[in-house]
């Protein structure tokens, strides 16, 4: 797992010249809790123990905006869901735009995220399609994608330049409905909570 890290921040340096550039590693567990409830610090493990691993690609499109520490990103991202022997394993494709307010003290970084977007998998996730039978609701492939995010500058932290830029932290991945916006969906969908480690160039 250590080399794997290493050769991911090696090759990101190499290919990589400006800091123009975002590259993500996620991996984390489905949550019995719904958005809110993880938001203010709840989280359960859910019982059907099915897990997501994936990374995304971002390009910066703006920085500083308003003269505040506010930057914009577009993503696009490829995941695996790992659905256990609930069903087979499947990809899902995301596609959205994510705001960061970056908050520096003593020389470190803390930054926030949030994300709003879309969602496509090659099939329903298990959890979603339990939920949506537990409460008559309906399932679709194409759904709304948010991710909400805090992670740490690493490199500030440990005074080491050639990882400054390199952000270690927790993000929450949701797929919804938007209340029956997509394909009548009106209370189904998942969340995933996640380690991510992520690289600016």
């Amino acid at each position: 797992m250590k080399l794997l890290l290493l050769t991911f921040l090696m090759f990101t340096n190499i290919l990589f010249a400006d800091t123009l550039w975002s590259a993500r590693l996620g991996a984390g567990q489905a949550s019995q809790n719904d958005f809110g409830e993880i938001l203010s610090g709840q989280h359960t493990q859910h019982e059907a123990d099915v897990s997501v691993v994936g990374a995304d690609l971002g390009y910066r499109v703006g920085h500083d905006i308003f003269d505040i520490p506010l930057d914009f990103y577009l993503y696009g991202g490829l995941y695996r869901y790992l659905e256990g022997a609930h069903q087979d394993d499947f990809y899902e494709m995301t596609f959205y735009i994510k705001a960061f307010y970056n908050i520096d003290f003593w020389e470190n970084r803390i930054r926030i995220g949030f994300a709003e977007g879309v969602s496509y998998t090659q099939e329903i996730p298990y959890i979603e399609r339990i939920e949506a039978e537990a409460n008559n609701d309906n399932n679709s492939y194409l759904m709304n994608y948010l991710d909400v995010s805090v992670d740490l500058d690493i490199g500030r932290l440990v005074r080491y330049k050639p990882m400054f830029d390199t952000y270690l932290g927790f993000a929450l991945k949701h797929r919804s409905g938007v209340f029956g916006l997509y394909n009548n969906v009106k209370r189904g969908g998942s969340n995933y909570l996640m380690m991510t480690l992520e690289k600016n160039f």
